[in-house]
């Protein structure tokens, strides 16, 4: 088993978009640093719009991650809908 990881710039809206991942994702390791934070999740991570929006309270486009993205390992399917990291076989 593998992990896939993704890692955000430290602000108010990246703490929304990681609770929101929390929450769809409870195999999830945060690793918190003083700039950035790193989630970890073995075999494959989804971000769902829906859950960002509900955390944030306001409509969002999973384009928008961009911007406070750092990093990211693994494979990415993304939608409009939601944005996955996965180890394909």
């Amino acid at each position: 088993m593998s992990n896939v990881f993704i890692a955000f710039q430290t602000n108010e809206e990246s703490r929304c978009i990681i609770d929101a991942i929390i929450q769809d994702n409870p195999n999830a390791t945060i690793n918190e640093q003083p700039a950035m934070i790193k989630i970890d999740v073995p075999d494959s991570l989804t971000i769902k719009r829906s859950t960002v929006e509900e955390k944030m309270g306001r409509a969002f486009d999973l384009q928008e991650l961009q911007i406070h993205l750092i990093t990211i390992s693994g494979h990415l399917d993304e939608s409009d809908e939601e944005f996955t990291l996965s180890w394909k076989q």
